[in-house]
């Protein structure tokens, strides 16, 4: 793996470190009281052409290689992790499998609006009774005489859900089990479909996170994702390939400001007439996250590169997920450690950490699901 960087993708981490630093960073704690989202961050996103960022030319996107969306990605988790789900669900899990399965008619569609950030996506796959186990989801899009569908059912913990303009939603076309399970591509002002906020999380807390309740949505057959039946968990494992990659990143960039936040404080406070800096259990700390910090990054790195090799990634997607979500949280844990009870109000910034690296152990696979993936993988075995 080169772990060089070119010009190219140096000047964009340049550009996206020095306006996290400068925009993102400085609102995210009152942005977290207030449980809303700076819309200065969103406005940034658009206005840097982050929000097309690997989208094809071809449909007036930056055509960006995986590392340096990675690169992008763990700025933005060191900033604001809830400014990095916008673009990575955007992207990732919405854009990315329009790229991948769909039509050109649907590509010309949706891709170039959604490069310019003036339509948002989100990835309606999660209903109240299937997290882990997506192919047991009860969503149900009906075949109507015109070709088009009947779409109904309810999904959660939905990532851009009262923002989005359009909505990539899992729903139910044929019997039990995966293969019957389609994929579409819903406008979010279709009559029937509606969204409501979620509020009162632990983290994430200025992440527009929704329900999405879809009432007999209809729609047209060219709604029906690659104008194929039966390719919705293929197309929405793949896209969590990529979600996982963008996660391990954005965890890394968590990992990193824990770091920066621990060293900064732990050099300016004294005790006992001297900085806390110099004791050796608080440097032991600090050299733990620096470590983890840094086999994240190379985790996220090296799913990036398997990626643009054309090389499979799933194995390397779940590991790095697996290990940065939960270095993430020993990150954050250990800042708030070195900064006492000061770390324990939210004046400072460990509590919003510790609280948003805790939700990436669950979502885009849980921990534990990543450890079944990775064994089945190497094994050959599956253990559910």
């Amino acid at each position: 793996m080169d772990l060089t960087l070119d010009d190219e993708q140096q000047a964009l981490q340049k550009t996206v470190r020095d306006w996290v630093d400068r925009v993102v960073a400085p609102a995210a704690l009152e942005a977290d009281r207030n449980e809303k989202l700076p819309d200065a961050a969103l406005a940034g996103l658009r206005d840097l052409g982050l929000t097309g960022l690997t989208i094809p030319e071809e449909y007036e996107g930056g055509a960006a290689d995986p590392l340096s969306y990675v690169l992008t990605v763990e700025e933005l988790g060191r900033g604001d992790a809830n400014v990095r789900s916008i673009l990575s669900v955007h992207l990732g899990l919405v854009a990315g499998p329009i790229i991948r399965w769909g039509t050109e008619g649907q590509k010309r569609q949706w891709l170039p609006r959604m490069a310019s950030g003036e339509v948002l996506g989100c990835f309606g796959l999660t209903e109240p009774d299937a997290g882990s186990d997506p192919a047991s989801l009860r969503s149900t899009a009906e075949k109507l005489p015109n070709g088009g569908y009947r779409i109904s059912g309810q999904k959660i913990f939905i990532t851009n859900g009262t923002i989005a303009g359009l909505a990539l939603v899992m729903a139910r076309t044929g019997g039990a089990g995966a293969r019957g399970v389609s994929a579409f591509l819903v406008p979010t002002d279709a009559p029937g479909f509606s969204a409501r906020k979620i509020k009162g999380k632990l983290g994430l807390r200025s992440c527009d996170t929704a329900e999405l309740f879809l009432d007999g949505v209809e729609v047209g057959p060219e709604a029906l994702l690659g104008e194929q039946e039966g390719i919705g968990i293929k197309a929405a494992l793949g896209a969590l390939d990529d979600g996982r990659m963008s996660m391990a990143a954005s965890c890394t960039g968590l990992c990193q400001a824990a770091l920066d936040t621990m060293i900064s404080y732990t050099a300016q406070r004294s005790q006992f007439g001297k900085a806390i800096a110099s004791y050796q259990l608080v440097q032991e700390m600090i050299a733990d996250t620096s470590v983890e910090t840094d086999c994240a990054r190379l985790l996220a790195w090296r799913t990036a590169d398997l990626k643009r090799r054309g090389e499979p990634y799933s194995l390397a997607a779940s590991k790095a997920k697996y290990y940065a979500s939960e270095a993430a949280v020993r990150a954050a844990n250990n800042c708030l450690q070195a900064h006492g009870g000061y770390g324990y109000i939210d004046e400072y910034p460990p509590g919003k950490l510790l609280r948003d690296a805790r939700v990436t152990t669950l979502y885009e696979g849980t921990s534990q699901i990543q450890k079944l993936l990775i064994g089945r993988h190497l094994t050959g075995i599956s253990a559910f």
